[in-house]
C-alpha cells in the first residue's frame, strides 16, 4: 500500500476514534497523533501481535487520556505495522508512557523490533458515516 494510501486511511479511520460509548468526542487542537511505523523480526510477528494487543487494549480501557489506536500490518509483509495513536493531549501522551503496561510491552518487544519510526501528525480533515 502506498504511503499516500496510508495516510488517507489513517485519516478516515480517525473519525472513528471519536465515537466511544456512543458519544462524540470533538477533534481538539490539543490532542497528540502520532504514526509508529514499525518493523518485527519474522519469527517474532505472533509473540509481538499478542503483546501490542493486550497493550493497546489495556491502555484504552484504563487511560481516559488515550482516545484510540489503530494497527495495521501490510498485507505483502505483514512484519512491516503501523499504528496510528490518539491521545487527548501531550500530557495524556506523557502520562501514558509511564504506565505499568506501557513499560511492561516495551521490554516485552524491544528484541522483537527491529525499526521504529514516530512520526508526529497533525490532524487537517476526516469523515466517515454514522453507524
Amino acid at each position: 500500500m502506498k504511503t499516500s494510501r496510508i495516510f488517507f486511511w489513517f485519516g478516515a479511520m480517525l473519525i472513528s476514534a471519536s465515537f466511544f460509548n456512543n458519544c462524540a468526542v470533538a477533534q481538539s487542537k490539543d490532542q497528540m497523533v502520532r504514526i509508529a511505523k514499525i518493523q518485527i523480526a519474522p519469527d517474532k510477528l505472533e509473540a509481538y501481535n499478542a503483546a501490542l494487543k493486550e497493550g493497546i487494549e489495556t491502555a484504552v480501557r484504563l487511560e481516559p487520556g488515550v482516545l484510540a489506536y489503530y494497527a495495521v500490518s501490510d498485507k505483502n509483509n505483514p512484519t512491516n505495522i503501523t499504528i496510528l495513536e490518539v491521545y487527548a493531549s501531550i500530557d495524556a501522551y506523557k502520562a501514558h508512557i509511564e504506565t505499568p503496561h506501557f513499560k511492561k510491552y516495551k521490554a516485552t518487544t524491544q528484541a522483537m523490533v527491529t525499526s521504529l519510526e514516530l512520526v508526529d501528525v497533525d490532524v487537517i480533515g476526516f469523515i466517515s458515516k454514522s453507524h
